[in-house]
């Protein structure tokens, strides 16, 4: 029996109808890398980044942020005078917060942000990202040449041996080179609860050095004489980078379980920071005055001055390890996204995150040699 003209009509544009939206589905075009989420659907790789409860991305947060930074805080008192000064510190922690909040939200909104480049590609297109892309790994090579410096200048205070300033920075740059050798951060989160009790620790000493070694505190006026443009910059400066870890905000958000939780993290990183910059900047700065230095463990005395640098070793490495993941996260996604290589654990994709570990750990080093005076290096960070 021969089909009637309908049913070959009804076929025929079945067949045109399904041919049609098939070409449509292979035309549309699919969402580009960009727009997915950095690390993708992580159920079945070998290497899970996605696995930081809040309170381990918060203790990543304070060891990222609170390290060196509090050193320079009592000098700034001294340049700014006592009350400028604290209203600095609080102003510039409440601009850090909510500025800080606002990245979460906007990453929130932009799951497919691993770094500030990527947020100058959406704000500004290719000139936002190239910028950004210098600018960022500029910074974190600068903080981590400032942090090779300082267990440079620990190790000659605990050892007495300033000859051998150059051996010790090559020390520090290969346990800092070691540490960043793991891939997800997670695995900082440990050392950095290590390096949050270190900084408490080696502050507290040194406030307990100056109160012993100064027979009570000295007069501090509550405004300094107008100071020299130079030195009003530099402290302020100082003060800023004491809060100066939203660069890496974006990177440590992306490795959340839950996104949604990064308030939480914030939060434990904001109260840390904002009561212990008050208390240190106001107590040793009353103690010595306008004499103090900057780093502040140089005032406590040679005894105490010691001891706080040696509890401060685990911060001092730590603080520059968090910056520098961050910075070889950053290269090691930007050439891996999308790919297998990623997730991998073969011994190709170990090398290639050493590879890049080494020449901006080499880098930094570099610097510390080049500028060997630490208020300079926490000036040229910002």
């Amino acid at each position: 029996m021969m089909p009637n003209q309908s049913d070959v009509d009804i076929q025929s544009l079945s067949f045109v109808k399904h041919k049609l939206d098939s070409d449509k589905e292979s035309a549309s075009p699919k969402p580009e890398l960009e727009e997915q989420d950095p690390f993708g659907d992580e159920s079945q790789v070998g290497v899970k980044y996605k696995t930081m409860a809040w309170w381990q991305a918060g203790m990543i947060m304070i060891a990222e942020t609170i390290s060196l930074g509090i050193l320079a805080l009592p000098k700034a008192l001294a340049v700014l005078g006592l009350i400028p000064g604290i209203l600095t510190i609080f102003v510039v922690g409440t601009i850090s917060t909510y500025t800080a909040y606002t990245i979460g939200q906007f990453k929130c909104r932009h799951v497919q942000v691993h770094s500030m480049a990527d947020a100058g590609d959406l704000l500004m297109g290719r000139i936002g990202r190239s910028t950004l892309d210098v600018a960022q790994l500029i910074f974190f090579v600068l903080v981590m040449g400032s942090h090779i410096l300082t267990f440079s200048i620990m190790m000659n205070v605990l050892t007495e041996h300033s000859s051998c300033t150059i051996i010790f920075s090559v020390v520090g740059l290969l346990a800092s080179f070691i540490l960043t050798l793991p891939r997800r951060l997670e695995r900082l989160s440990h050392l950095s609860s290590v390096s949050f009790v270190s900084i408490v620790g080696a502050v507290l000493t040194g406030m307990i050095g100056v109160t012993l070694v100064k027979q009570g505190p000295v007069h501090v006026p509550a405004f300094s004489p107008p100071p020299k443009v130079h030195d009003a910059c530099l402290a302020i400066a100082n003060i800023i980078f004491a809060y100066a870890g939203h660069v890496a905000f974006f990177t440590l958000f992306s490795e959340l379980k839950e996104l949604q939780d990064f308030p939480k993290a914030l939060a434990l990183l904001q109260m840390s920071e904002m009561v212990l910059y008050t208390v240190a900047a106001i107590v040793i700065y009353a103690y010595i005055g306008p004499t103090v230095n900057s780093p502040a463990l140089n005032s406590a005395g040679q005894l105490f001055r010691k001891i706080a640098y040696a509890i401060a070793i685990p911060t001092i490495v730590i603080g520059g390890v968090v910056n520098a993941h961050v910075a070889v996260k950053f290269i090691y996604v930007r050439v891996f996204r999308g790919t297998n290589s990623m997730h991998s654990q073969s011994l190709m994709a170990r090398l290639v995150w050493a590879a890049i570990c080494a020449v901006l750990w080499i880098l930094s080093w570099i610097i510390a040699e080049g500028i060997p005076v630490f208020n300079d290096v926490l000036g040229l960070a910002h």
